[in-house]
């Protein structure tokens, strides 16, 4: 038995939560393998919309096991935040969440840092969610972090105290006086009650060694699919650097994420919108500054689960593409947000990027530089509304021409489409062909 992946191919933001909550049925464990509260995975179904940070977007199964691996990083008061609410929905999370004892956490001072870094590059801010990720990623390779399972030995609060005493250190060099910052509206000695309460709500969640626990479930034949937070262009290694989040996103990220060897993957499943879109700073070579652009936006919905922000957005990136399905050895090809593109006549695909004169159909190191220009084809739009259509051979033949030449483009099947936010409005075309 091997383990299936499922995760974005482009800035973040593509739907993973809908198709990890679509796909769970055919599984036993979902399990998160990186990042940390600044993911918002956002589920509908049966009315409701649900918005996850980091509990895994499998935990409205009862009957499955959902595991926050050794290469998440957790905010204890977050988390609590996300606990409640499911209790609050008549969940019992402490029956089907288990949390690996490796997990780092994000301590309030963390959450300061990234505030002090992110404000004092002033113009050239890179877009943090404020969530303390990248700090917590430092403290981590520094070996100075905090993990989830210290918080149960002795000498945990001495740990605690004196890696606030270091980042206090850091924060004053900036010239910033840490009882005069904020987060979430809070005074530090404020956010701290709230986090250390958060960590007391958390102690029903059972630690487990991840690792151990991932291994002997395959080796007892149990399905597990690994999902994955932001997207393969925000990898800190593959990503647009500098603007990128603090850890690996792509497929390599699972087996240290979650503890397991490059043999045990089997189905990679990458999700991506109909279209691109991007919050914060960084390239975005499709981004469209028009109406069009504007009608993306307001028809998607586009606008951060985590922060609020405005996304931008713009059509389609086939080098980008081209380039996560080959990093992340994608399998199956997930299509999300279809139905936005509804009412256009027209829809460009950009096919190559033209940087010096020269056209390449994958990013180059260069393209990190606002000269890559677009090369663009345009399709005819299907200009009908297609949320209410269950089966592929019900759709549009221009959208089946948009998809074949995507899936030809990629040279990888879309074997799921998603043409509405609720669980509903999914296609799984493999039970149509």
């Amino acid at each position: 038995m091997k383990i299936d992946v499922l995760l974005g191919l482009q800035w973040g933001d593509e739907g993973k939560g809908k198709i990890t909550d679509v796909l769970t049925p055919q599984y036993d464990i979902i399990a998160r393998f990186q990042g940390g509260p600044n993911a918002g995975h956002t589920l509908e179904f049966d009315g409701g919309k649900h918005v996850l940070h980091t509990i895994p977007s499998g935990i409205f199964h009862k009957e499955k096991t959902n595991v926050i691996g050794n290469g998440v990083i957790i905010d204890p008061y977050i988390l609590s935040q996300e606990l409640k609410k499911l209790r609050d929905k008549g969940l019992s999370p402490e029956k089907n969440l288990l949390i690996s004892k490796r997990a780092h956490l994000i301590t309030p001072t963390h959450r300061l840092l990234d505030f002090v870094y992110e404000d004092s590059k002033g113009a050239s801010k890179i877009g943090s969610t404020l969530k303390g990720i990248g700090p917590t990623y430092t403290d981590k390779v520094a070996r100075s972090g905090i993990r989830i399972g210290d918080t149960r030995l002795p000498g945990f609060k001495e740990k605690y105290y004196q890696q606030q005493e270091a980042h206090f250190r850091v924060i004053r060099s900036f010239g910033y006086d840490p009882a005069e910052l904020t987060i979430e509206s809070m005074k530090l000695h404020e956010y701290e009650a709230q986090w250390f309460d958060g960590l007391s709500y958390i102690n029903d969640i059972p630690l487990i060694d991840s690792e151990l626990f991932i291994n002997e479930s395959i080796a007892n034949g149990k399905k597990i699919l690994a999902e994955g937070a932001q997207g393969s262009l925000l990898d800190i290694d593959f990503g647009t650097y500098p603007f990128v989040t603090s850890s690996n996103t792509i497929t390599a990220g699972v087996c240290s994420g979650l503890g397991i060897s490059p043999q045990k993957i089997g189905k990679v499943f990458g999700v991506f919108k109909a279209y691109c879109t991007r919050v914060g700073s960084g390239p975005f070579p499709t981004q469209l500054d028009d109406e069009t652009g504007d009608q993306l936006r307001v028809k998607g919905n586009e606008f951060g689960s985590t922060t609020g922000r405005p996304r931008r957005c713009g059509w389609i990136d086939l080098p980008s593409l081209k380039y996560s399905v080959m990093l992340n050895g994608v399998t199956d090809l997930v299509m999300m947000k279809s139905d936005v593109l509804d009412e256009l006549s027209e829809i460009g695909v950009c096919t190559e990027y033209r940087i010096d004169g020269i056209n390449y159909s994958f990013p180059r190191y260069e393209s990190i530089s606002d000269d890559v220009k677009p090369v663009y084809t345009y399709l005819k739009g299907w200009k009908s509304s297609i949320i209410n259509v269950k089966k592929w051979n019900e759709l549009p033949e221009e959208f089946k021409d948009y998809i074949l030449y995507i899936e030809n483009s990629l040279n990888a099947p879309i074997s799921v489409v998603s043409l509405g936010p609720e669980r509903s409005q999914t296609i799984i075309r493999k039970q149509d062909r």
